[in-house]
């Protein structure tokens, strides 16, 4: 039995657990954009072509992977531990709608301008900011459902939006906005001067926000360490052994793997996914080692890497934002000091170079995001913070 004084210890380990692995992620993205603004000349589709990929780029990318979608798993969890918190399902059905539109503004804006540097815009990119945000829009409604009917929902869009791979509208139907939308990326001309790119089609997280919502009562305040930790174990291996067991039968929602002269090209064709959209087996795999992660980070305590990382993760959108315009400045300020030295790019001659690159970015923001996340904390009653 756990005395009263240790709960408020196992609490922040319960919470702050997530707050770290949204951390790493969120590492792992920073990585991910130094390599879009610094490597931009060696560009890779998706999947990955092995044959012209170095590995050292092929598992930079992979990591990126994770991103996404513990991104908005995490959101789904947050929103459950929302409602806990407060009055239940009303009250999150509604920060839920508030936030998830104030994110799709934000990625029409703010964001977008980040990437562009370019007012008015001639290209909107709908990203990851404006995937979470109609996602929460869409779980503002589910939440509303008896849990394992959320649960049931969520899998089977995971699960069952693969078999709609093929299925494509040309822009004379009345169903290719909404269809470029949910599930077949694409260009959406919107004037002669203006087009929006559906870089991340949102029906599948909506699978996963609603997954993420439906674990949240595993995080319950009073919820046994030990029996949650268990629950995220089993889900993870089971996650990871539906991707081994479908990846090697190799037929369904994914382009084959194939064998290659080398063990290591081998093994990055068999771990080549599809991201847009995610593919069951890119979920599969991202979702069950996010899942593992998460247990892995409540079971190090109070560690002070755990800490570390957990000051990433208080913070998340006020990271997004600095980061994007930092990186901007600085790929202008390289351009302007030294000049374009890979085609219509500047840009580092090895991968080594991001990710060196990348740390010394961590470190720099660190006590930037640190302070705003200790206001977030501690002006409880300035209520635009929580929506960062």
């Amino acid at each position: 039995m756990t005395s009263a004084s240790a709960t408020p210890t196992l609490l922040t380990q319960r919470l702050q657990s997530i707050d770290a692995l949204r951390g790493l992620v969120i590492l792992f993205m920073l990585l991910d954009h130094v390599r879009e603004t610094f490597f931009l000349h060696r560009q890779v589709s998706d999947p990955m072509t092995i044959d012209v990929t170095e590995p050292s780029l092929f598992a930079s990318r992979t990591l990126a992977h994770l991103c996404a979608p513990v991104f908005v798993l995490l959101t789904g969890l947050s929103a459950w531990l929302y409602g806990e918190k407060y009055q239940g399902r009303s009250d999150v059905s509604a920060f839920l709608f508030k936030r998830g539109l104030f994110l799709v503004v934000l990625e029409f804006t703010l964001v977008n301008f980040a990437w562009t540097f370019q007012l008015p815009p001639s290209v909107v990119y709908m990203q990851v900011i404006w995937a979470i945000g109609v996602s929460m829009i869409a779980l503002s409604l589910l939440v509303w459902l008896p849990r394992p009917a959320l649960f049931a929902l969520g899998a089977a869009i995971i699960a069952g939006h693969n078999l709609f791979d093929g299925l494509h509208f040309g822009v004379e139907s009345a169903l290719h906005v909404p269809w470029a939308i949910l599930h077949d990326r694409g260009w959406l001309e919107v004037s002669d001067t203006l087009r929006l790119r559906t870089s991340y089609p949102v029906l599948p997280w909506i699978g996963v926000i609603a997954l993420g919502y439906c674990i949240g009562p595993w995080f319950a305040r009073g919820s046994e360490a030990g029996e949650r930790q268990h629950r995220l174990l089993l889900a993870g291996v089971i996650a990871l052994l539906g991707f081994m067991v479908l990846r090697i039968y190799n037929g369904y929602g994914e382009a084959p793997w194939s064998g290659y002269p080398t063990v290591t090209q081998t093994l990055m064709s068999f771990f080549n996914i599809t991201k847009y959209p995610p593919s069951l087996l890119f979920l599969a795999l991202t979702l069950g080692c996010g899942l593992l992660l998460l247990r892995a980070f409540e079971r190090a305590g109070l560690a002070r890497w755990i800490s570390a990382l957990a000051v990433f993760g208080a913070a998340p959108m006020f990271f997004y934002l600095l980061h994007l315009y930092v990186l901007k400045l600085l790929y202008l300020a390289c351009v302007a000091l030294l000049g374009l030295n890979h085609g219509d790019y500047f840009g580092f001659d090895s991968i080594a170079s991001v990710w060196l690159s990348a740390v010394l970015l961590a470190v720099a923001l660190y006590l930037p995001v640190r302070w705003f996340a200790r206001l977030k904390a501690r002006r409880r009653d300035l209520r635009w913070l929580k929506y960062f």
